[in-house]
């Protein structure tokens, strides 16, 4: 029996009531190019194999962990396991065809952020992403202006993507039980950004700056970006918060700064 490491955060799913709902979610078919991140035990990899006709790949980091895998799974020979590291692993050597690829994962709460975001760089080739994670990183990436849970986080993600909480998942419906829920999200790449940034670099610096001390207004927290004319002329009120502002007024603001 494989003891849940720290070091890796792992949590194993065992609740087979929560593993048919995200498949389900998920709604794999065959000929799909599906991707699972941190396969663990394989709860979540022997559904979708099934759906999948048996064939998947997998990205596993604990070495312990790709016999028990390979055991398991011995009667798929179509299952890949690629013991790498998923924050570092080159998503792009995945895309032989045409086929976009479905990301699939229980990710660890210590890298679920910079890994999303390392995804994101190749989203060109991502159709799809379904994630369990911290339900409060759920909450900030599927937030909306003047939500208590809206902030720099969701507004970068949803810049790149279209998020939907799916679900809810228990503590008990995993081993170890963590000490907060869980929450599946979905996270699909826009084929087109609806406010482009004209510089991305500066967008992420406008989000990152307004957010900074979150009870400060803009004006202040923007102070070295842009003046209070410069927010009059564009139609923002200088008293306002960063978490009333919408997306595209953030991209404004970038904009106005890079013209």
């Amino acid at each position: 029996m494989h003891k849940a490491r720290k070091r890796f955060g792992q949590n194993f799913l065992h609740d087979f009531f929560v593993i048919d709902r995200i498949v389900s979610s998920i709604a794999p078919k065959p000929g799909q190019h599906v991707v699972e991140i941190g396969p663990g035990q394989g709860a979540i990899t022997a559904p979708l194999l099934k759906a999948l006709d048996g064939v998947l790949e997998v990205v596993e980091l604990d070495r312990d962990l790709i016999p028990i895998l390979r055991t398991q799974f011995v009667n798929y020979p179509g299952l890949t396991i690629h013991e790498a590291d998923a924050l570092t692993f080159d998503y792009r050597s995945l895309a032989t065809d045409n086929r976009q690829l479905r990301m699939v994962g229980n990710l660890p709460y210590n890298i679920s952020t910079p890994l999303m975001f390392h995804l994101l760089e190749n989203s060109d080739l991502i159709f799809d992403m379904h994630f369990m994670l911290q339900k409060e990183v759920v909450q900030r990436l599927c937030a909306a202006p003047g939500e208590n849970a809206y902030g720099r986080l969701g507004i970068m993600m949803q810049y790149r993507c279209e998020t939907r909480y799916m679900f809810t998942v228990p503590p008990e419906a995993f081993t170890p039980s963590p000490k907060v829920e869980s929450a599946i999200v979905r996270l699909t790449p826009r084929k087109t950004i609806p406010y482009p940034a004209k510089d991305f670099e500066m967008f992420a610096r406008v989000v990152k700056a307004a957010f900074a001390q979150r009870r400060k207004t803009i004006k202040n927290n923007l102070q070295e970006l842009i003046d209070v004319q410069g927010l009059v002329d564009l139609g923002i009120k200088p008293s306002h918060r960063a978490e009333t502002l919408s997306i595209e007024t953030f991209v404004r603001i970038a904009n106005h700064i890079s013209q």
